[in-house]
């Protein structure tokens, strides 16, 4: 497959890492929003994806996709105190893929049109696989269906009103907006800190084909397994403190994370410098 920007193993750990470090910091921050009702309607933050989404775009998918994925994991659950076992496996799965592929569809970080359609795409695999999840647990009979008052007793008007809320609240609000403001800015600008070249359509990968939709199809029934087998009773290294989700562990966390983010800056910088003594 071809490398959009012939971007080297080390400069995608650092992408890895700045998408790890920066996305836990934001997901930490969610977790001190409150959320408010109008009605039956549900207003709260659910993530700040435009921050991987935007390193995806300009750098590496993968490597931007796996570091928020993990990130997610150890300063959002691992840090707080908590860790849901292999149900933890199904939000990876979902983030991974959603920051991939809208990595992967934007072939020209100057087309807004097409970041605004890669982050929607992005988000149906993210929302969309995770209300299906939800639907076939109760549909299998794993979960009980917790009715809303105000919409039918129907699981599907249920998750489907909730989808669409997510979507067009933390969707457009914290991730397609951000996302295709952030990116036009940002190119040609943040490229050289960590000595690559901006994204063109002569370094563009190479277009989707048939064994990557199987590889998403195959991925997208992983999680719906895995999430199935969690809410059976099967959580494999499951386990909760008795301070999680404290204040003090929250604070913490926040601070790791900048300290990650900063130090991953700091050694970028560093290279950099280093390599243009060198020439």
């Amino acid at each position: 497959m071809k490398n959009n920007l012939n971007i080297t193993s080390s400069q995608k750990l650092m992408v890895f890492v700045l998408s790890m470090s920066i996305y836990g910091l934001a997901t930490l921050f969610t977790e001190l929003l409150p959320s408010f009702y109008i009605g039956i309607v549900e207003f709260s933050v659910e993530y700040f994806l435009f921050i991987p989404l935007t390193l995806a775009i300009l750098f590496d998918p993968m490597s931007a996709a796996l570091g928020a994925a993990t990130g997610e994991i150890i300063f959002s659950e691992i840090m707080l105190g908590q860790f849901g076992g292999i149900g933890e496996i199904e939000k990876f799965i979902r983030i991974t893929m959603a920051v991939y592929v809208a990595g992967r569809l934007v072939n020209d970080p100057l087309n807004r049109k097409r970041i605004v359609l890669a982050v929607f795409i992005g988000l149906l695999l993210d929302l969309g696989t995770g209300a299906l999840v939800d639907i076939a647990k109760v549909q299998f009979g794993i979960e009980e269906f917790e009715a809303v008052a105000g919409l039918p007793e129907s699981v599907w008007a249920t998750e489907g009103f909730a989808f669409l809320n997510d979507i067009l609240f933390s969707g457009i609000l914290f991730a397609i907006l951000p996302t295709v403001y952030l990116v036009p800015k940002l190119y040609g600008k943040i490229e050289p800190l960590l000595g690559t070249e901006p994204r063109t359509r002569e370094s563009e990968m190479e277009k989707f084909d048939l064994s990557l939709f199987i590889k998403l199809l195959v991925a997208g029934v992983v999680a719906l397994g895995v999430e199935m087998l969690s809410e059976s009773g099967f959580e494999l290294f499951s386990w909760e403190m008795e301070w999680a989700e404290s204040k003090t562990s929250i604070v913490i966390s926040m601070v790791l994370a900048c300290l990650v983010a900063v130090f991953a800056i700091l050694a970028v910088r560093e290279k950099n410098k280093t390599s243009k003594q060198s020439q």
